[in-house]
């Protein structure tokens, strides 16, 4: 069916709402809006799915979120009843539209006759997947767009292990929410109806207590905060979103003191009216923190995105102004303060492993090796990293040590299954703390780490194509380099490609060899020099994405050898 057909299938149902249906009218005389919102669905893959909020398939609203819910409760009616009946935790930030999209699936779902367990108000990814996990549920849905500007909203699924599903589930999953042809017909039980037949379940107080218990393991030194909680200064801003309630009961539990949570974002604001993006890797989400911090002389900055599930950070300088931390930087600080504190401590197990992205920084490879740990990379998505968890639990063969990706996710103990910027927020005060008793700053243990292991360094260079146009360009991309694999980048040879969905890698010599991995959209070459590129597109947003990762004699060299990389790149998309 031509879009302009589905168009006219939408002005012409009694289904709309007054809301959607003066959005819809607003696009009759915007041709190119027009067609975006109707011109394909709304791309539902491993990630779920993430889109602006308004009327049309390729949209977010209560149609398309049925549409999806539809989808797993066909893929759940393929279980068997007690299966089935274990149902479905649901949670959701603070973006517009988010309680209503949660309580939107809920209904699907019961007219499936599957129960769910909806949160009473706003809670972080974390805590849903770590709900999944408490209740036994057989999945988790989670309404949010992460880090995205707020015209957006999203819906994430996850697997009875609390993790996002694994790809052979999420296949399946998305072969039945395609199945799903017209969301409009999507059928409903009434909120009311569901509720009488104990298909919907409101949750909340009792979760966060259990999900607080958990939180006192993540501390390692419990003296150490006894001894610095108070002295050390930390602004905290969970950016408008869901991080600031367990946040504060987090740090409060630890014994940090002397923490601020910046008052203008402290608030839940689906407009995130103080920030251009509430993104933690943007310096610009520091804004208010960075006042705040100078005011009060504080030590560490910490802002968490709207879903708490990323974490970024800021680190005073000598100068007193601050430095926004990139995500390698903060997982290279944890992953040495875990490692080095559990061998002081004699609890450091011979089978340690940390667990990474294959985009992320080498860094942490170098010092986890340094303690005898083994860095196990993986694909992109914090599902890839929960499967080796589990893998671990059950076969014994390494203990979790850490898990990380460079996009400003961490995972410290896995009684969460994804990343968790609750965990992050109270290990990184920890941190901080042990460098103050020290008389250091985070910026001054930032430095040692890379005098003692190398001045690695790293970029990404994210580069939006909306559209029709912009997939396209994206698949020209990727397809050439496919089809004339480069030499080299600004001179210097590559002498290994990585081709994760071929699942082979090439050497200099021509020699092929397997990658052990599920196939996924990536390319990564490792140059002369041990500078290695990666690029990706991006399974959420209409963006493609180059990784670079550097080791330079210095700081300034590294510096110098990002610039000349990531000019060598930009040439590939002109």
């Amino acid at each position: 069916m031509s879009w302009e057909k589905v168009y006219e299938q939408w002005a012409d149902s009694d289904k709309l709402d007054d809301t959607l249906k003066k959005q819809l009218a607003d696009l009759a005389n915007d041709q190119a809006m027009k067609k975006d919102a109707f011109y394909k669905p709304l791309e539902f893959g491993t990630a779920g799915m993430r889109g602006i909020i308004g009327p049309g398939i390729n949209r977010m609203n209560i149609f398309t979120v049925r549409q999806a819910t539809e989808g797993l409760a066909r893929f759940m009616d393929t279980q068997d009843l007690a299966t089935k009946k274990r149902g479905v935790a649901i949670a959701y930030d603070s973006r517009h539209m988010s309680p209503e999209f949660a309580m939107e699936a809920a209904k699907t779902l019961a007219k499936h006759d599957i129960p769910s367990f909806v949160f009473e108000s706003l809670r972080p990814t974390p805590e849903l997947s770590y709900a999944v996990r408490s209740e036994e549920a057989f999945a988790g849905i989670m309404i949010t767009a992460s880090h995205n500007p707020a015209a957006y909203n999203g819906y994430k699924i996850y697997g009875e292990d609390g993790g996002q599903m694994p790809p052979e589930h999420a296949d399946a999953l998305t072969a039945f929410v395609r199945q799903v042809e017209n969301p409009l017909e999507v059928e409903i039980l009434s909120e009311e109806a569901a509720k009488q037949a104990d298909l919907i379940h409101i949750i909340g107080e009792e979760i966060d207590t259990a999900y607080l218990k958990e939180m006192k393991t993540v501390t390692i030194n419990q003296e150490l905060i006894n001894e610095m909680g108070e002295e050390l200064k930390l602004v905290y801003t969970p950016l408008h979103g869901t991080g600031g309630m367990l946040g504060e009961k987090a740090l409060q539990q630890a014994g940090f003191k002397s923490y601020m949570l910046v008052p203008e974002q402290a608030i839940a604001d689906p407009d995130f009216s103080t920030v251009k993006s509430p993104n933690p890797e943007e310096p610009g989400a520091f804004e208010y923190a960075m006042k705040l911090g100078e005011k009060e002389d504080a030590d560490l900055l910490i802002a968490t995105d709207p879903d708490a599930d990323r974490l970024g950070a800021a680190v005073r300088l000598p100068d007193g102004s601050y430095q926004v931390l990139t995500g390698n930087q903060i997982g290279a600080l944890l992953i040495r303060y875990i490692l080095q504190a559990h061998q002081d401590a004699g609890t450091l197990p011979k089978n340690a492993a940390v667990l990474k992205s294959i985009v992320s920084s080498e860094l942490p490879t170098t010092i986890a090796k340094s303690y005898g740990a083994e860095m196990i990379s993986v694909l992109t998505g914090f599902k890839f990293i929960a499967e080796k968890i589990q893998q671990y639990e059950d076969d014994g063969s390494h203990t979790f040590m850490f898990g990380f990706e460079e996009s400003y996710g961490y995972l410290i103990k896995p009684f969460v299954r994804d990343k968790d910027a609750i965990q992050a927020l109270i290990l990184l005060a920890e941190v901080a703390a042990y460098y103050k008793k020290a008389g250091k700053t985070l910026y001054d243990g930032l430095q040692d780490i890379l005098a003692e292991y190398g001045y690695f360094a790293e970029k990404t260079i994210s580069i939006t194509l909306d559209g029709e146009a912009g997939a396209a360009k994206i698949e020209e991309i990727l397809g050439d380099l496919r089809q004339e694999a480069p030499k080299d980048f600004a001179g210097i040879n590559v002498v290994l490609t990585e081709d994760f969905l071929k699942r082979e890698t090439t050497d200099e010599s021509g020699k092929i060899s397997p990658i052990e991995m599920p196939p996924s959209n990536v390319l990564k070459y490792v140059l002369a020099d041990e500078t290695w590129i990666a690029i990706r597109p991006s399974g959420t947003e209409p963006k493609i994405k180059f990784y670079i990762g550097v080791k330079g004699e210095s700081q300034a060299d590294a510096v110098n050898k990002l610039e000349t990389f990531e000019t060598a790149i930009k040439q590939l998309t002109e």
